[in-house]
């Protein structure tokens, strides 16, 4: 094999029936500058420069009950200021349907982003 590595997850491509109001919403609730297909954001970016830090990559059993079954996979973002995140993102009609602290690793809550999928918001402990 040659001499190179994988650095990072690069990007994340979700499909959409409105692409465009999928990425606003990442945008206006979370501060992701998440773009279109093809087009900056309102402010001219492409990309969201974010934090380094952890990343858990898991495959889960089909059967898997952690997330909705109609669904291949969940975005697991790491956050700082989880409660109030969370008050902003219930002031705005988002709810967090799931919330737990897991000894070690910190407290999650999951929400849904406008088309239905699956969201964890994590803050380490």
């Amino acid at each position: 094999m040659a001499e190179g590595k994988v650095l990072g997850i690069g990007g994340l491509f979700i499909r959409s029936e409105d692409p465009a109001r999928l990425a606003a919403w990442y945008r206006d609730h979370l501060g992701i500058a998440a773009t279109q297909s093809g087009q900056p954001t309102p402010d001219g970016e492409w990309v969201w420069m974010q934090e380094a830090g952890p990343m858990v990559f898991a495959g889960f059993a089909r059967d898997t009950d952690y997330w909705q079954e109609d669904r291949q996979m969940m975005l697991n973002l790491r956050v700082e200021g989880l409660e109030p995140l969370l008050a902003l993102l219930a002031s705005a009609g988002i709810d967090a349907t799931h919330r737990e602290d897991m000894e070690g690793a910190g407290s999650f809550a999951r929400i849904a982003d406008c088309d239905g999928n699956p969201v964890e918001l994590w803050q380490q402990g």
